[in-house]
């Protein structure tokens, strides 16, 4: 049986590993990485030719040209067209849903409104570093039942909602009200590359990461610094 290729484009390192387990499940099949914007360009996907190219984690809008030619899939972590656009782990935890779906979907004109392959639930429990984990782990099990079924992706069916891309400034935890907020804050920003929640006073900036909700109080390292030119 030939080999067919695939590519894995994924704009964080943590996903890295999936090529890999990849490698070691899928029969015939060889995956290969991308994890910059500079190798998303049509000339050298066209030389790999692959079967798919998945998206486990992108940032940046997928030419047109490469989705038109290949099949891309996006894997996002709402229960489509529930919740379309960007931070959607930090808009769901921020309005205190902590059940979802990850929807494989394919790449199309308007963001995350293709039609969708598969969905599986996924919970929001820990920080996001765990949830970005647990995250990959369920991908490379939808990515599998995608490739050994070459599965034909369906309409997505509902009322649409958007989720706008959350802002640095949106972490900024003073206006929050409870504990439960306070906590669900701090553990959803609490992931490489992404802004820490924080408090400011007039001259200090304090950073919090590592939080655990007591029954009447939450504790978490704090990171303490001089704002810069007092901004």
């Amino acid at each position: 049986m030939k080999t067919r290729t695939y590519i894995i484009a994924a704009n964080s390192n943590r996903y890295e590993s999936i090529v890999e387990q990849l490698n070691e499940v899928c029969n015939y099949s060889k995956f290969i990485f991308i994890n910059n914007n500079e190798q998303l360009n049509f000339p050298y996907i066209e030389s790999i030719n692959p079967k798919y190219i998945f998206f486990p984690h992108w940032s940046y809008k997928i030419p047109k040209e490469i989705y038109e030619k290949f099949e891309c899939i996006i894997f996002h972590m709402t229960d489509l067209p529930f919740g379309r656009g960007g931070s959607p782990l930090q808009n769901l935890i921020s309005r205190g849903i902590y059940e979802t779906k990850m929807s494989a979907l394919r790449c199309v004109e308007d963001f995350d409104a293709g039609p969708i392959y598969l969905k599986r639930p996924f919970s929001l429990y820990g920080n996001a570093e765990e949830i970005y984990l647990r995250a990959s782990k369920i991908i490379v099990e939808m990515i599998k039942i995608i490739i050994e079924n070459e599965l034909m992706p369906i309409k997505q069916v509902g009322e649409a909602t958007v989720f706008n891309r959350r802002k640095p400034d949106e972490s900024n935890i003073s206006h929050l009200q409870s504990l439960q907020e306070v906590f669900d804050y701090i553990r959803m920003l609490d992931a490489e590359g992404y802004p820490t929640a924080f408090l400011e006073t007039e001259i200090l900036k304090l950073e919090f990461s590592r939080a655990a909700l007591k029954k009447d109080h939450i504790i978490a390292d704090v990171k303490i610094m001089l704002k810069k030119d007092g901004t």
